[in-house]
């Protein structure tokens, strides 16, 4: 027993509040793994921002509809920063210069990222092919509108002597389109080399009909 003693130093038997012990908190094992995904989150988050700052980047986008075969320009293209964009590898627009002149492989839509598969510099014209101009007059277009790559079908009409009433076919790829000074159009077409002696008397004689095929 512990002893008390009186300011008379008279010892007397008394009890002694014995020291408080402090006891350490324990923390829960979910509340402690918790913390510790959420400090790994938010390294991730930074990391995945530092990257994405990193791997921002300036690329060439559609400005406008672009029909396949048709010559690119600058007026069709347009500079837009991307925040990785490799996975898809588009033209950076440091090659700007470069992509100008070349064709469309395929239509391209605005707001899109151009991308090298998407050009060519091979010539629409095949090796069995040659080139003719074809004057149109406006109610002989078959469509609003003819895009390089549309594909024609040339129909010979029945002329006046007896022996033209057969009816003669040819296939034809529109390589460019112009308009001329009475509403009408000339088509630069691609056809058979066999094909273009044919065509050119039917053109001379104004017998030709023009038809866009379903594979434009």
């Amino acid at each position: 027993m512990t002893v008390a003693t009186t300011r008379t130093g008279t010892g007397t038997d008394a009890p002694v509040t014995p020291p408080k012990i402090v006891r350490q908190r324990r923390m829960r094992p979910g509340l402690l793994g918790l913390a510790v995904l959420l400090i790994a989150l938010g390294g991730l988050g930074s990391a995945f921002a530092v990257t994405s700052v990193r791997a921002t980047g300036s690329y060439l986008a559609i400005a406008r509809d672009v029909p396949v075969g048709t010559v690119l320009s600058a007026d069709d293209l347009v500079t837009v920063q991307v925040a990785g964009g490799q996975a898809i590898k588009p033209v950076p627009a440091s090659q700007l210069d470069q992509v100008i002149g070349l064709r469309a492989a395929v239509a391209l839509v605005p707001g899109s990222l151009l991308t090298p598969a998407q050009l060519t510099n091979e010539p629409m014209i095949g090796p069995d092919q040659q080139q003719i101009a074809l004057g149109l007059r406006a109610e002989q277009v078959p469509a609003r509108r003819l895009n390089p790559g549309d594909k024609l079908l040339l129909v010979g009409t029945p002329g006046r002597n007896a022996g033209d009433a057969a009816v003669t076919r040819f296939d034809a790829t529109v390589i460019d389109v112009a308009a001329d000074d009475r509403g009408g159009v000339i088509a630069y077409l691609a056809l058979a080399a066999r094909d273009v002696p044919a065509v050119v008397v039917l053109a001379a004689e104004n017998r030709v009909a023009v038809v866009l095929t379903p594979a434009a």
